[in-house]
């Protein structure tokens, strides 16, 4: 965070808009422990009003309704994928340190920069992120666990260096978006994968099968197996909004699947309210 950047976010502190105030309350929980550390600071300043106006930002943070905050996400339709899938996660893990699992991302990006010698194409940058990611690191899809929700939340993924087709995904693209790559998020029938449209040609990685790269031809033939009429459509890049809702299905049923019946209706809750603010849309 830049010095403008503080200085901006403590203006804030004491703002009585509530719109303002939701917002602030969003960055501050989205930037972890650096925002902890930015309230602790305007607690123990001079300003005895905006350290007054802080205490009660902390206090708010910390008892904080995560599942409230992700409603509130949705319904505002400003996604951006990292802050939707750290606030999935936050549902079912109150206490994740959102700033500790950035700095993973950011180790695992900064990694990925060491091997790279520039100038590099889109697929020599991804032939690195496998080999940091898979071979490395030793990420690699669930098999044996496919439908354990711990799949679909950053933290345990990180932890436990499993996941779904959707998750590793999810954790390619938010490396790649750190080092610049040109890759989109696929959401295929069956199967979500990572796709790239940077050359002549474009091409598509499977990060559950350990960056498996694929050609458009053997993406329709891995649709056509589980569908009956593959269309081109299905190898178009999925919006931050269609991701999210993806994970909160997949949770849905998973949930379901081991007869945790709230956490399915929380779930199918979310499903409803990203229906609910698309049709109010239009």
């Amino acid at each position: 965070m830049t010095e403008n950047e503080r200085l901006a976010l403590f203006s804030l502190i004491d703002d009585p808009s509530p719109f303002v105030r939701t917002a602030l309350l969003n960055t501050l929980c989205n930037m972890g422990r650096e925002g902890l550390d930015l309230l602790q600071e305007a607690i123990d300043g001079p300003n005895r009003i905006l350290s007054w106006h802080a205490a009660r930002l902390l206090s708010e943070l910390q008892t904080s309704d995560p599942a409230q905050e992700f409603r509130m996400f949705i319904q505002e339709m400003n996604y951006e994928m990292e802050s939707g899938w750290l606030m999935i996660s936050r549902v079912a893990y109150p206490g994740l340190d959102i700033g500790d699992i950035c700095q993973q991302l950011d180790a695992m990006a900064s990694r990925c920069s060491e091997l790279l010698v520039k100038p590099t194409t889109a697929r020599e940058q991804c032939l690195v992120i496998n080999r940091v990611l898979f071979h490395e690191m030793g990420f690699r899809g669930n098999s044996e666990r496919y439908t354990d929700p711990d799949n679909s939340f950053i933290n345990r993924v990180l932890e436990t260096k499993r996941g779904l087709p959707i998750t590793l995904s999810l954790l390619y693209l938010l490396i790649g978006q750190r080092l610049g790559t040109p890759i989109e998020p696929i959401s295929s029938p069956g199967h979500f994968v990572i796709g790239c449209f940077d050359e002549q040609a474009p091409f598509y990685i499977d990060p559950f099968e350990r960056g498996k790269f694929l050609t458009a031809g053997q993406m329709l033939k891995r649709i056509e197996a589980i569908t009956l009429a593959p269309n081109i459509s299905h190898l178009a890049p999925a919006s931050t909004h269609e991701t999210l809702a993806r994970i909160c299905r997949n949770l849905t049923q998973h949930y379901s699947e081991s007869r945790d019946s709230s956490m399915a209706k929380l779930f199918q809750g979310f499903l409803q309210k990203f229906k609910e603010a698309y049709e109010k849309q239009a």
